[in-house]
């Protein structure tokens, strides 16, 4: 098992069984990275949980429980949601590892810089959505009518929210990826973008109320950073997005 978790390269010849039993392998070794990670996260389970419990006001920060089982089994998603997090550089670099051997020296020089921004991006969403979405949503959605219920949050909700916002935040910064994947691999151009760009702003709006957090204050917040990034995506992909003229002139000599 030791010799098939090594990456092969591109020149290696192997059969189906042998790639299954590296798949195998690898796939061992992401669930024990992610067992390892569980654990520690169950451990540290009450930091976790006042992370988590930080965008709320103060006065609803103790959060109530229905039922026996809710904060055994509360703790235990959150702690995986944890541990999805803090095993995701281990799992990337398995699939790096799997896929990147597939292809040509020329095409690695396009694919792997953008294999490599997506754990940046996906950790700038979970920041975004943590400190800029949460707190304003939460306070928008807690003090609204407030004087007409008795407002009461339920942990399994609220960090169900929680997390549903941090991954919508951590997807929708993939956006800058998408759009620089297609332009170097020549699906679209950016000149294609830019004639387009009122439609993709009618999907970025369409893609913001989607999200979760019903609230119009979520809906902007998440809809300002996507046109935000979608123009930013537009000027890098203009800048490194379409060496398609020099790729295929290495790449034939490659082949």
């Amino acid at each position: 098992m030791a010799r098939r978790v090594r990456a092969v390269s591109h020149e290696d010849q192997l059969t189906l069984v042998e790639h299954l039993d590296e798949l195998r392998a690898r796939l061992i070794v992401c669930l024990a990275v992610f067992a390892v990670a569980l654990g520690l996260c169950f451990w540290q389970n009450g930091l976790l949980l006042e992370i988590a419990s930080n965008p709320l006001p103060p006065h609803h920060s103790r959060l109530i429980t229905f039922g026996v089982t809710e904060p055994f089994t509360t703790t235990l998603t959150v702690s995986a949601y944890g541990a999805l997090i803090l095993s995701l550089p281990i799992w990337l670099y398995q699939l790096y590892a799997y896929l990147l051997p597939a292809f040509s020296p020329a095409e690695k020089r396009v694919v792997l810089p953008i294999l490599l921004l997506f754990p940046v991006l996906f950790l700038a969403g979970v920041a975004f959505a943590y400190f800029v979405v949460m707190p304003a949503a939460v306070s928008f959605l807690l003090n609204f009518n407030d004087t007409q219920f008795n407002v009461q949050v339920r942990a399994r909700d609220y960090y169900s929210f929680f997390s549903m916002t941090e991954l919508a935040g951590a997807v929708v910064f993939q956006l800058p990826l998408a759009i620089l994947a297609v332009t170097r691999l020549g699906i679209m151009t950016v000149e294609q973008f830019t004639r387009n760009r009122r439609y993709a702003y009618l999907i970025i709006s369409i893609v913001a109320a989607a999200l979760p957090g019903i609230d119009p204050v979520s809906m902007l917040l998440e809809m300002v950073p996507l046109l935000v990034l979608f123009e930013v995506s537009l000027v890098v992909a203009r800048l490194f997005g379409t060496p398609r003229a020099t790729g295929g002139e290495v790449e034939p000599s490659a082949r």
